[in-house]
């Protein structure tokens, strides 16, 4: 875990976006940069919200992080040279950690704050809108650069630059990508979902889909 750091911070309220000659839409994907110390509370950073609380924010999505090795290849794939930290509406942007080296359970001391991975960000129709690339979800999960969501187990005050301290690892077989691959490619893998979804601290959200899985095969 040398060197893994959040390299940036990003926040935005909900506002409405499209007009003109496409539908006005209301989101929070569009984040800034925020400077400073920034509060990072139970259910997420202060100046962040969401407009669609029903599937976004709570507890156990008080902070969605990125990996910031990610943007380059996007930018290439896409030909889209702004393509740039907080394109998808993430909070956290981490240096050296992607979807392979991040664990459901990890429990990190980021500034003041400690978070906890709760599960893997299950991507909506909206970074598709927001720049206008129908499959950009679908390629989002087909890559596995979903991104992951942390619960905050201890608030306090958060700054870019500083240093991602792993504090404990209690179900290192539970990478993020391992619980993508289940969640979007072995969706008749009653037993692998019905593993996953035993794990203490995988997000409620993610357990009731994938129980419902194990029981009644795939959805």
């Amino acid at each position: 875990m040398e060197d893994v750091r959040l390299v940036s911070i990003l926040t935005g309220k909900p506002r409405d976006l499209g007009g003109g000659s496409t539908p006005t839409w209301r989101s929070g994907i569009c984040k800034e940069p925020a400077d400073g110390p920034v509060w990072l509370g139970k259910t997420g950073l202060a100046g962040d919200g969401q407009a669609d609380l029903k599937h976004h924010g709570g507890p156990d999505k008080a902070v969605l992080a990125y990996a910031e090795a990610h943007y380059p290849l996007w930018r290439k794939e896409l030909d889209l040279s702004h393509f740039t930290p907080g394109a998808t509406g993430e909070n956290f942007v981490i240096s050296r950690q992607t979807e392979e080296a991040v664990c459901i359970g990890d429990t990190y001391r980021i500034g003041k704050a400690v978070v906890q991975v709760s599960q893997p960000r299950q991507p909506c129709w909206k970074p598709a809108r927001r720049w206008n690339i129908r499959d950009l979800t679908l390629r989002m999960q087909n890559t596995g650069r979903t991104g992951w969501y942390y619960r905050v187990l201890e608030e306090g005050y958060v700054e870019a630059g500083t240093e991602v301290i792993l504090l404990d690892r209690p179900y290192p077989q539970w990478t993020i990508s391992r619980c993508n691959e289940i969640m979007y490619h072995r969706r008749k893998d009653r037993e692998s979902a019905a593993q996953l979804a035993a794990c203490p601290l995988l997000s409620e959200s993610w357990v009731r889909t994938l129980s419902k899985r194990a029981e009644e095969g795939s959805r």
